[in-house]
């Protein structure tokens, strides 16, 4: 299985570097010097790092044969990828691949069913599940521990906490058509 781990920016300086959108947890490991990755547009690459350093705040990578700003311009938007097993769990209990997640059915500390989670955004707060539900309707719920306590990836569940209001599960009830 093919994972996201980043995304190619702008480049940076006139020696080849580009900037990365890092998408992964695991940067060390994913973009260390002689890391090869996928790409898409796959015709891209693959890509093999050449060095990495941090500049700003900002990731820089720099690749084997990209060796200046036109070069790395001509990269910018590309994804990075990295290959795999779909059965794999990562070390941290707490952290998961999105292909894990999604499918997992959302159930309330009770034991009702809220739905499915159909989708993990990635966003710059917090990263948010997208659960939904039997008619179709979505709710964003953010992936932090207290509002979702338990992910059971071998009962193949999530179990949610959220706070009042969240799932409007009374109002959807009410406004259900008969």
């Amino acid at each position: 299985m093919r994972l996201v781990v980043g995304r190619i920016g702008r480049a940076h300086g006139i020696k080849g570097e580009v900037t990365v959108e890092v998408r992964t947890d695991d940067p060390e490991r994913r973009f260390a010097p002689g890391s090869v990755l996928l790409t898409d547009p796959a015709h891209v690459g693959p890509l093999t790092v050449a060095a990495g350093r941090v500049h700003s705040g900002r990731l820089l990578l720099s690749f084997e044969g990209v060796r200046d700003r036109n070069a790395a311009e001509a990269l910018r938007g590309t994804l990075l990828l990295v290959e795999v097993d779909a059965d794999e769990r990562l070390e941290d209990p707490d952290e998961f691949y999105d292909h894990q997640l999604v499918g997992l059915t959302a159930v309330q500390a009770d034991g009702v069913e809220v739905g499915r989670v159909s989708q993990v955004l990635h966003l710059p707060a917090q990263d948010v599940l997208v659960v939904k539900d039997a008619h179709g309707r979505e709710s964003l719920v953010p992936f932090v521990a207290e509002i979702v306590p338990e992910v059971d990836l071998d009962a193949g569940r999530v179990v949610l906490n959220p706070p009042p209001g969240l799932l409007n599960l009374q109002e959807a009830e009410e406004t259900r058509p008969e």
